[in-house]
């Protein structure tokens, strides 16, 4: 990176601060209005959505509890109660209290879901769970809403979290808090979420890399659908569900209008005021070269509506957006204010065998093997 493009982004990371990474903007006049102040229970509250969750509920006026093991960013909101515990025969600390909500973000295992949601009935007036859109059986049908066919496995006592019983698992934890609760459940499931914080680095990835700037190897065509969802906006969304008392099913997709990966990253390059290029590259090619990119599928076949859900019913609802520049401008001044080893190693992005290795990354490395993917992509198309 040079001087000019590193100093950008040190710029822009004043403004990520002073965010607090976490204030949303989708409410600009939340201090303004009138809420009815809320005791929120949030199980979690400390990995990437939690913290945004936390400040936003704060701007609002309402009460947080967190319940986790403490292992997680510890340092974090020295003014709310902690409740320490594990969700795995260790629930004894939320026992005797009441809230008003209870927000699950770190519900994984059917079994762990359904011993919180039970233990919480009757003290809690609504359990809000955070699903996944993979809940859903396949992604075969642009367009889908929350009424399509949700996933199963053949064995429902299976508590290992894998690719394949990550969706199936969630289904059963959605079915568990919807079996207790009724019409006092509300269940979320949320795309790829992206904001600063994230530590997968999967959409992190595109800003980051157009920001670097030259010739970007970029796959499918420039029309391909791409959805993801600003954490802030998420989870500014889901405290006004607990504010307005809210239930029901809801895909926490974005953005607002159909976005092509030609947009996204026309926005990342104007927005990090950088030089680059984009080469697109089919999916076969990119198949018979091993190579693969992050967030992007094919727009057709099995993947044809993973990027095409519906967000319809949770506008409805409340959902709303903050521009695409600012969540880019934000999440490369998050970027910008990580040390130098965080940096140094992407957990997600371009990879291509052998050039590239699996596991943790540079965008150096990468980028070089950018270089051998694009002149075997012109020697192939002239």
């Amino acid at each position: 990176m040079t001087p000019t493009r590193r100093e950008f982004l040190k710029t822009g990371a004043a403004a990520a601060s002073a965010l607090g990474l976490g204030m949303s903007a989708c409410s600009p006049n939340a201090a303004e209005e009138q809420v009815r102040p809320l005791s929120i229970l949030i199980l979690g509250g400390t990995g990437f959505i939690g913290p945004h969750m936390v400040r936003y509920a704060q701007s609002r006026g309402h009460t947080l509890t967190l319940f986790n093991r403490g292992r997680t960013n510890t340092h974090l909101f020295p003014e709310v109660e902690k409740l320490k515990g594990d969700r795995d025969g260790d629930l004894l600390a939320l026992e005797g209290r009441t809230w008003d909500v209870v927000i699950d973000n770190s519900g994984f295992v059917p079994r762990l879901v359904r011993d919180s949601a039970e233990l919480l009935h009757g003290s809690v007036g609504r359990y809000i769970y955070v699903s996944s859109v993979s809940a859903y059986a396949d992604f075969e049908t642009p367009g889908f809403d929350e009424d399509y066919t949700l996933g199963t496995m053949e064995d429902n006592t299976v508590e290992e979290v894998t690719g394949a019983t990550y969706g199936p698992l969630k289904v059963l934890c959605e079915q568990a808090v919807q079996e207790i609760y009724g019409a006092a459940a509300t269940i979320v499931r949320p795309h790829y979420i992206v904001g600063p914080g994230d530590s997968t680095d999967r959409w992190t990835y595109w800003p980051v890399r157009v920001a670097e700037g030259g010739e970007v190897a970029v796959p499918g065509t420039p029309t391909d659908p791409i959805q993801f969802i600003d954490a802030r906006d998420l989870t500014g969304w889901m405290i006004r569900l607990a504010e307005d008392d809210v239930g029901g099913v809801y895909n926490g997709v974005g953005p607002e209008h159909l976005l092509t990966m030609e947009a996204m990253l026309a926005v990342a390059r104007d927005a990090s005021g950088s030089d680059a290029t984009f080469t697109w590259m089919d999916a076969d090619f990119l198949g018979d070269q091993n190579a693969s990119f992050p967030i992007w599928s094919a727009a057709t076949g099995e993947t044809a509506g993973l990027h095409q859900t519906s967000g319809a019913r949770a506008r409805q609802a409340g959902l709303t957006y903050r521009p695409l520049d600012e969540t880019i401008r934000d999440t490369l001044a998050w970027w910008a204010e990580q040390d130098d080893e965080r940096r140094s190693q992407m957990r997600a992005g371009f990879r291509m065998r052998p050039e590239v290795p699996g596991g943790p990354t540079s965008m150096e490395a990468m980028m070089a093997g950018e270089v051998s993917l694009l002149e075997r992509w012109r020697a192939q198309t002239g």
